[in-house]
């Protein structure tokens, strides 16, 4: 939420709070400065209209208070009429303290600051040239202090503008050291919204190329099934040669079935598909599917956890993304182990394999579309970018990691789903 007019909200709702707290801190110290100064240093101050001033900012305060309670944002010209109401109070205290010849009159750069940093350049500016002019004007118009000798003003003058330096490097430090940490914070999360939606634009673009090679693909899968069965049929006498035409036309079979649900949904999950599941039923059954698609790989599972196990919302999606984080440990090695543990919040799961692993490269870039590291075998870097986006999606995330001894482990967590009480 940068700031380009004066309709948008300020970089962060909690600077309003900040300028709540820094308030909170001057009506202390303002009260501690008069008072001290009245009545320990013997110098004379209209006490009556400059502890007015400092209750009408605890009352600002007050209202502020009861403002960031709300759950409406903060607008630009709210802050900005804030600070203005700040500089106004400022300048009322200078008046009746010296004016320009108050040591704290460099106070004024605070606000000024503070706008710079926080709000349009029209309402910094607006703020800049107020004070500005409240500084100028105190130069001629002001209540003088009753100071004593010249040697004893003088020491106190210096004194005071030690102190004036002291609170402003504090101030400075603390108020506008968290405004800019905040603003940074802002940044990234800028960043990473940037991020994820051109992520979803390659998602949608891949959603469309896919339902279009499902349906173009539909054809040759169909001839293929055909010649194959006529090729059963022909060499019948065979039995090694119908074993593996027998194996062709199942996996011609799974091809059409994927291509069918692919061509049904067009890269958009609906409702109805989700089901509630319990963690361990979910885990057995993609497991099962999983070995009639690589019945070669050699599997070992361990789940912990405890019984009766949370529900997982086992939506299609998220079965398509783990099997094919599955296949592609099953690519890198023949031995695949599934270690799954959870609690009532979380699904951990440990997809270890004994392949080449991840180099720092493939580290770093693991996850980018069309990036992969089995150019030999084919691979189009799609079922890890996929992966990625569909858990992260669902408020997850996916780890590459190398695993000890030689090999990779991917690290997914998955929130779990609480039923809803009938």
């Amino acid at each position: 939420m940068t700031l380009t007019n004066r309709f948008l909200t300020v970089p962060v709702n909690g600077m309003l709070r900040r300028l709540f707290v820094l308030r909170l801190y001057a009506i202390t110290g303002q009260l501690l400065a008069i008072t001290g100064v009245n009545f320990a240093l013997d110098i004379r101050l209209p006490l009556f209209p400059m502890l007015m001033v400092v209750a009408l900012m605890a009352l600002l305060n007050l209202a502020t208070w009861a403002r960031l309670r709300q759950p409406w944002s903060v607008t630009a010209m709210e802050f900005f009429a804030q600070l203005l109401v700040d500089a106004m109070a400022l300048a009322v205290l200078l008046f009746y303290s010296g004016g320009s010849t108050n040591p704290f009159v460099s106070l004024y750069l605070l606000p000024i600051i503070i706008a710079a940093i926080t709000l349009p350049a029209l309402y910094a500016w607006i703020i800049t040239i107020f004070c500005l002019t409240a500084y100028s004007l105190l130069m001629f118009f002001y209540l003088p202090l009753h100071m004593p000798h010249s040697a004893a003003a003088f020491a106190l003058h210096v004194a005071g503008m030690w102190l004036n330096f002291i609170a402003s490097a504090l101030l400075i430090t603390f108020f506008i050291g968290r405004m800019a940490a905040s603003i940074r914070s802002r940044e990234r999360e800028l960043a990473e919204v940037r991020e994820t939606g051109l992520r979803n634009e390659k998602i949608v673009a891949l959603g469309s190329l896919a339902a279009g090679a499902a349906h173009e693909l539909s054809t040759p899968l169909a001839t293929m099934a055909v010649v194959a069965g006529e090729l059963q049929y022909e060499h019948g006498g065979n039995p090694a040669l119908i074993s593996n035409l027998q194996i062709l036309r199942d996996q011609i079979t799974a091809c059409k079935a994927i291509l069918n649900r692919l061509t049904a949904t067009a890269g958009a999950e609906r409702a109805e598909d989700a089901r509630l599941l319990t963690v361990d039923a979910y885990l057995d059954e993609l497991v099962t599917q999983w070995q009639l698609m690589r019945p070669a790989a050699c599997l070992q599972t361990r789940w912990e956890g405890a019984r009766p196990a949370p529900h997982i919302l086992a939506t299609a999606t998220l079965g398509q993304a783990l099997l094919s984080l599955f296949n592609n440990a099953a690519d890198a090695a023949p031995a695949v182990e599934l270690e799954a543990r959870w609690d009532r919040q979380t699904l951990t799961l440990d997809i270890l394999d004994r392949g080449q692993g991840f180099d720092r490269e493939a580290a770093a870039r693991a996850g980018e579309v069309f990036f992969t590291t089995k150019q030999a075998q084919g691979g189009f870097g799609l079922g890890l970018f996929l992966a990625n986006a569909t858990v992260e999606r669902l408020g997850g995330s996916v780890r590459m990691l190398s695993r000890e001894g030689g090999g990779a482990h991917i690290l997914v967590r998955l929130p779990l789903q609480v039923p809803s009480a009938p």
